[in-house]
């Protein structure tokens, strides 16, 4: 901290800090531009119109033949993976879309209500939605084309909102922020490759940040991020600590960066022009006496027992005087406070968080192309029947990802072929996200049994 606070001081006093400055004790920063390079828009847009029109029943039945992922929704009784597929696919679709299993009967070729139900209820269940989401996230980090996009090590996490039917279970919450409608969010972790890799419900009105950790500790990809963006929402103390007690190194966007107040072991060692910016000391001798206790929180955490959002709102709950509550914030104001430091002075940083949340938000955008049904709104009266309509849309979601990411790299190659430019630094600027080519409307006809 003390070579933070010197770097920081020094490129003050030399006016070098990028696209900002700290003057009579206050820190003024702005925002880094990130237009994509010249030519990216152009090159996306030649890719997709090589990808031929496909009707969102063929492309689930291809990425089931690549990964398997049907094989993951087993009988709840017998174990065994399912024998009617195209049933099963009915049913993923029909949750995906919003449509519901009525509707999707109507607009189906091969099954009626009768038939879908059953196969809802003996093979769909919350581990099955994860188990299958897995296997397709793992299968699209294999592709070529997801390698110019990253390496599966960084993630970025955010909130989306769904209106609700205002009958139900407690869920269906109004939160001021997105009008006078009650709803849900559904707080969804994207890769650096696209992949929504953890996806769940929580009420409208409760703070993200406790539920940043259930997304990396709770999957296989989540346990390889390294670092972890999120915005405004998702920033507290508390998760500054544990994500760098247990590896991870969270990266937030804080809106009123500024306005944030740094904490120092020696207030008198701050070098001056910075003392305007120091905010309280960092209480160490309260550190050491719970570290032990520390340790196995984060212990608690990664063995599983208990939902790492569970701990984290406990601990937020706890009254001022609760020691171990206060030292976990301590931990987390020192890593805040590095933090800030770097983020003023690195705008690779800045740049790799503005490109990060952006994918979260244009996977948040496909995820509204695609729920089409009853206006978008999730009229199930039950948290379970939430949480399987979120699952399966964000399933959905990485069923397409994965097949226009093999396309794309089709693309790619057709373009090579041809002798045209394919530079990698313009495909790190091109998208898994298109859906203009996909027919999501209409009948939903499948290959007869």
């Amino acid at each position: 901290m003390e070579l933070g606070l010197e770097k920081l001081a020094k490129a003050a006093k030399a006016g070098a800090i990028p696209g900002g400055s700290i003057e009579n004790g206050v820190l003024h920063l702005s925002r880094l531009p990130t237009a994509p390079p010249q030519g990216a828009d152009d090159l996306l847009s030649d890719l997709y119109r090589r990808i031929p029109e496909t009707r969102i029943t063929d492309i689930m039945l291809e990425v089931d033949r690549t990964t398997g992922f049907a094989e993951a929704f087993t009988h709840l009784r017998t174990g065994a993976p399912p024998k009617d597929r195209i049933g099963l696919m009915n049913v993923l679709l029909a949750e995906g879309l919003n449509l519901g299993l009525t509707k999707m009967a109507e607009a189906s070729n091969s099954h009626g209500f009768w038939e879908l139900m059953r196969i809802s209820r003996w093979h769909v269940e919350s581990d099955a939605y994860a188990r299958a989401l897995a296997s397709i996230v793992e299968a699209q980090a294999a592709l070529p084309m997801a390698r110019f996009w990253g390496m599966g090590t960084t993630a970025s996490s955010d909130g989306q909102f769904f209106s609700t039917t205002r009958q139900g279970e407690a869920m269906n919450l109004i939160n001021a922020k997105y009008g006078r409608e009650p709803g849900l969010k559904a707080y969804t972790h994207v890769s650096d490759q696209f992949a929504p890799f953890a996806s769940q419900t929580i009420p409208a009105t409760v703070s993200e940040a406790p539920y940043i950790l259930d997304g990396l500790l709770n999957s296989e990809v989540g346990k390889r991020i390294k670092e972890q963006y999120a915005d405004t929402g998702g920033f507290t103390d508390h998760v500054f600590a544990v994500t760098s007690i247990l590896g991870h190194r969270f990266i937030p966007r804080i809106r009123d960066l500024p306005s944030k107040r740094l904490y120092v072991f020696e207030p008198k060692a701050v070098p001056q022009n910075l003392r305007g910016l120091a905010g309280g000391t960092i209480r160490e001798n309260l550190i050491a006496s719970n570290w032990p206790d520390i340790l196995r929180i984060a212990a608690t955490m990664t063995a599983g027992t208990d939902a790492p959002s569970q701990i984290l709102r406990k601990l937020a709950s706890y009254p001022r005087q609760n020691d171990l509550a206060v030292a976990l914030r301590e931990v987390g104001r020192v890593e805040r406070t590095l933090f800030m430091i770097e983020w003023v002075l690195n705008t690779d940083m800045q740049r790799r968080v503005q490109i990060g949340l952006n994918k979260g938000e244009a996977n948040h955008a496909l995820k509204n192309a695609l729920r089409i049904g009853r206006q978008g709104e999730i009229r199930d009266r039950t948290a379970e029947g939430q949480h399987f309509r979120m699952a399966a849309l964000n399933l959905l979601a990485a069923i397409i990802i994965h097949w226009n990411t093999a396309r794309l790299g089709e693309a790619v190659a057709q373009r090579q072929r041809a002798k045209l430019p394919v530079p990698p630094e313009l495909l790190a600027h091109t998208s898994p996200l298109g859906w203009a080519h996909i027919l999501l409307t209409g009948e939903y006809k499948w290959p007869k049994r």
